[in-house]
């Protein structure tokens, strides 16, 4: 006989058994397609010996159940509904597969199963059936209703494995086999096992419960883990002891470190396992144990491989790198040394955390690295104390470890960004390890012991000076990183981002190939910024566009970056810089501000109309620079006379306002621009607008020094301005600039505002 066969991975169906699942993949609803619309509606049932695969001839039995399809039917959600009642066991001699089908036909014989009655055996598998319902909680008594009507073996053996809960390659060979008497038998083997088991997770769970007591549940788990090892016979509580003796025996550390290692064992070993406090001090040793306690790498001392390996990493910085070679040859000099507490301080985006990663890399020590931006707990500076629950040691501690040696760079990033409130003050708690008077005996709270920081080189990072905490300053040695003139991130775009950008998308100079003009024009009309973190995303938003075009047109290999195909990559300008220069309207000056972008220009304008005195301020001002506005209008007013201005400003409100009034601006070194725009305003005289200015001003008219000179000159060029007025007392500062950069600019010195009333109004 010849029949379609149906090939179950997971399911298996006995005689006078039904099963009943769903189906959605379109092979499947074919395959009871076809046997719905057949005559008698029959298939044979077989299981693969391999479910991972759909399987070939080699895989299939040779023996399965002639099964008889009783419902089908296609459901709105997709899938279809099957169900198949169990015929008979069949042989299978042979299989066929159907052409460009995965669907087999088989050939097959009845198996004649002699019906066998044995109620003796009977008796006992319904006994027991029903013993294993009673026992087993998670086993339906379903089946029950259904033993009554059966009064032969064969029928009560397949209902029983059919509806027991066993694996696959169980019921598969209760499915092999013919004779009803071995499946009975093997029927009693198998419940009894499964009740034994039952009967051992009861006295599992027994002594479980004697043994922990109402204030100690969470130690359920653990008990009975340990009551499971225990009757299995594979406790390994001697191996851990052996293993934590052995480490604190080998350990390479300080006396003091060695005692408390030692001390800590002794109490671990005498705790019970099942104890909280067993788990605290485990913990506690395993941090111990795996602090590099002894453990130093050999510093670089070659002074032409450090300066040729920080070269590499980051250009110009000349200051930054001068101080590294003069710890080294100061280190070696003397050999005693203790590790400098460097901190560099910049806009974002100058490369601040990467070159302190590339002087560890120089100096071939290892560089570990935490950051302290929103930082508030001091815990998360010297650990919290054992006492607490899930305490742990500090980020100090925690970095070392990481680092794997106790002479590492370590790298304190945002070291400005800091808070303080109920929880302590982490500034405070930094002392400790930032002093070098001090850090050779740091006290983490969790370790408890004095730990030598005094080979460490930290490395600090912040943006903002004034932003820095007092007690903390006075501790570092700051070198500050200026932003980069558009030159500078020209050559550093040719030299280090377009490199290291072709390599990540596997181009060479071949396929593209970016001209100067092209890079500049990135630089000034699609960033901002003091950095060049933007545009080493542009250049990367460019190669990727380039790659894109490659690959549809391969007839060209290569392209050439210029300022037109900048504009066609990148679309408009995103930036525009000489919205003032052509100013002719009073109330308008230019201010120059130090920005988190680096240096740039500040449009401050000013207006008056009908009142009775107010000062109206907007644009997202902060108290400092209010106050400077409030001062400069006391300042006009005291000059009114003297600079010939004739306004009743008790009859008038004056409006300030500085555009973009959703971006912050605080500052002390507004006060000059405000005082000329209000002159201008009053005047009635437009101030050029390719001219700028900064500085603060006093209620006499002295013009007070500023920080930020170098930004603000270099956002002054961008901006296309041509002259610059800056305070008398920042001249030392200027002098200090680059010649390129202070020639491109003309820059004036003032101390007093009568000497800028002077150049720019006189006679006016």
């Amino acid at each position: 006989m010849h029949s379609l066969v149906f090939i179950s991975n997971d399911l298996v169906l006995f005689p006078n058994t039904e099963i009943r699942f769903d189906i959605d993949s379109s092979y499947d609803k074919h395959f009871f397609d076809l046997i719905e619309n057949s005559a008698l509606r029959e298939v044979i049932i077989v299981n693969s010996y391999d479910t991972s695969v759909f399987p070939d001839v080699t895989m299939l039995p040779n023996y399965g159940i002639l099964a008889k399809l009783s419902f089908f039917m296609d459901m709105p959600n997709g899938k279809a509904k099957v169900t198949l009642v169990g015929e008979e066991r069949v042989e299978v001699s042979g299989y066929e597969k159907l052409d460009d089908e995965n669907i087999y036909t088989c050939s097959y014989k009845n198996v004649n199963e002699k019906i066998i009655k044995n109620d003796n055996l009977k008796d006992m598998l319904i006994k027991r059936l029903k013993k294993y319902i009673e026992t087993l909680p998670y086993v339906s008594n379903s089946v029950l209703g259904k033993i009554d009507l059966i009064d032969n073996l064969n029928d009560l053996t397949d209902l029983i494995a059919s509806f027991l809960p066993f694996s696959l390659d169980k019921k598969m060979y209760y499915l092999e086999e013919k004779d009803a008497e071995k499946r009975g038998v093997r029927l009693l083997k198998d419940m009894n096992l499964d009740l034994k088991y039952a009967r051992l997770e009861e006295k599992i769970d027994k002594e479980v419960n004697d043994n922990i007591n109402k204030n100690q549940k969470e130690l359920y788990l653990r008990e009975k883990i340990n009551a499971i090892e225990k009757e299995l016979g594979d406790e390994d509580d001697g191996n851990i002891n052996d293993k934590l003796k052995k480490k604190v025996k080998n350990l390479k550390a300080p006396k003091n470190i060695k005692e408390r290692a030692k001390l800590e064992l002794n109490r671990y070993l005498q705790t019970p396992k099942n104890s909280p406090e067993a788990s605290v001090i485990y913990d506690y040793l395993d941090w111990i144990l795996n602090i590099p306690w002894n453990k130093y790498t050999k510093d670089n001392n070659d002074f032409t491989d450090v300066e040729r390996e920080l070269n590499n990493s980051h250009y110009g910085l000349k200051n930054v790198k001068e101080r590294i070679l003069e710890y080294l040859a100061v280190k070696q000099n003397t050999n005693s040394l203790k590790s400098p507490i460097i901190c560099l301080v910049g806009p974002p985006g100058v490369g601040k955390t990467t070159l302190a990663t590339s002087i560890g890399e120089a100096l071939h020590r290892n560089v570990t690295k935490i950051s302290l931006g929103g930082v508030s707990d001091e815990a998360e500076i010297v650990g919290h104390r054992r006492t607490y629950v899930a305490s742990t040691p500090g980020r100090i501690i925690e970095g070392l470890r990481k680092s794997k040696s106790m002479n590492p760079v370590f790298i304190i990033d945002e070291i400005d960004k800091m808070t303080r409130d109920i929880k302590g003050d982490p500034a405070s708690s930094l002392l400790e390890v930032l002093d070098p008077n001090q850090n050779d005996k740091f006290v983490d709270h969790y370790i408890d012991e004095e730990v030598d920081l005094s080979k460490v080189m930290f490395i600090a990072t912040a943006n903002y000076i004034d932003r820095i905490p007092y007690e903390l300053l006075d501790r570092l040695e700051i070198i500050e990183i200026p932003s980069y003139t558009e030159y500078e991130k020209k050559d550093i775009a040719k030299n280090y981002i377009i490199p290291k950008a072709l390599d990540s998308v596997n181009l060479t100079i071949v396929n593209v190939q970016f001209t100067d003009d092209a890079i500049l024009e990135i630089i000034r009309y699609y960033t901002k910024e003091a950095g060049v973190r933007e545009l080493e995303r542009k250049i990367e938003e460019i190669l990727r566009k380039i790659v894109k075009k490659l690959l549809i047109d391969k007839t060209k290999a290569s392209y050439k970056i210029d300022v037109k195909m900048v504009n066609e990559l990148l679309g408009n300008r995103k930036y525009n810089y000489n919205s003032t220069l052509k100013n002719k309207t009073p109330g308008i000056v230019n201010g120059m501000a130090y920005t988190e972008f680096g240096g740039d220009i500040l449009p401050i304008e000013a207006n008056y109309f009908e009142g009775n005195g107010k000062l109206i301020l907007t644009g997202n001002l902060g108290d400092v620079m209010k106050e400077s506005a409030e001062l400069a209008l006391s300042f006009v007013k005291s000059k009114a006379k003297e600079y010939k201005i004739k306004k009743d400003f008790s009859k008038i409100d004056v409006h300030i306002h500085v555009p973009e009034g959703a971006v912050p601006k605080d500052g002390p070194s507004a006060g000059v621009a405000i005082t000329t725009v209000l002159i201008s305003l009053f005047k009635e005289y437009a101030v050029p607008g390719n001219i700028a200015m900064t500085g603060e001003i006093t209620l006499t008219g002295t013009i007070l020094p500023i920080g930020g000179l170098r930004e603000k000159i270099i956002g002054a060029l961008r901006s296309g301005i041509k002259k610059v007025y800056v305070p008398k007392s920042n001249k030392s500062d200027i002098e200090e600039l680059d010649k390129k950069l202070t020639s491109s600019i003309k820059i004036e010195y003032v101390s007093k505002y009568d000497e800028l009333y002077e150049k720019i109004f006189k006679e006016k």
